[in-house]
């Protein structure tokens, strides 16, 4: 049970404030619709950390750091384009569908989204350190809920209270300006 409760507590704390929290944020203030965006986020965390826990380590042979970092760069730009398009509300087949297409928007952006983030390597990390894998995996992946649910919900609660363009405006600028960041570090660190 030590392998559960360390991956839990490490993995709750490293998310607090990070990208894919913005990303829960943002998908919660877009969509109004928390149902789905909990199932994306539970099942693309569940395949990220099982992957990170199984073969991390085995591909951080074949993928460079830099490799990911620019992959990160790109999901961010992308990420802040895409918040920019509104929803087209009105097509009846988008909302019939919508539950679906919610949870599987949501499973990719929030499985690049976490790609080279320190969650994903902490459970990289801990993988190594702790045994039975499957408690790390299930650890970590509670562990991230209890940091996303409660900012989905919130961020659907609240989000009625905000203008949506306003509220796509700004998710396309912090998404652009993470985007940017990443980018100055990422050719800060190639410079030096």
């Amino acid at each position: 049970m030590n392998a559960f409760l360390v991956s839990l507590v490490a993995i709750a704390v490293a998310e607090i404030g990070d990208k894919t929290q913005l990303l829960s944020l943002t998908l919660a203030a877009k969509y109004r619709r928390p149902w789905p965006i909990c199932l994306g986020i539970f099942l693309a965390t569940l395949a990220s950390h099982t992957m990170a826990g199984g073969v991390g380590a085995l591909l951080a042979h074949w993928i460079s750091p830099r490799a990911m970092q620019w992959a990160v760069v790109v999901s961010f730009i992308g990420m802040s384009v895409w918040a920019l398009i509104p929803d087209k509300a009105d097509d009846e087949s988008v909302q019939k569908h919508a539950g679906h297409r919610l949870v599987i928007a949501t499973i990719i952006t929030f499985f690049i989204a976490e790609m080279g983030d320190k969650t994903q390597l902490a459970t990289v990390a801990l993988a190594v350190q702790y045994h039975p894998l499957w408690q790390v995996v299930a650890g970590t992946t509670l562990g991230m809920m209890m940091a996303n649910v409660p900012v989905v919900w919130l961020g659907t609660r609240f989000s009625s209270h905000i203008p949506l363009r306003a509220a796509r405006v700004t998710a396309a600028l912090l998404f652009l300006a993470l985007g940017l960041w990443n980018l100055y570090g990422l050719l800060n660190t190639t410079a030096g």
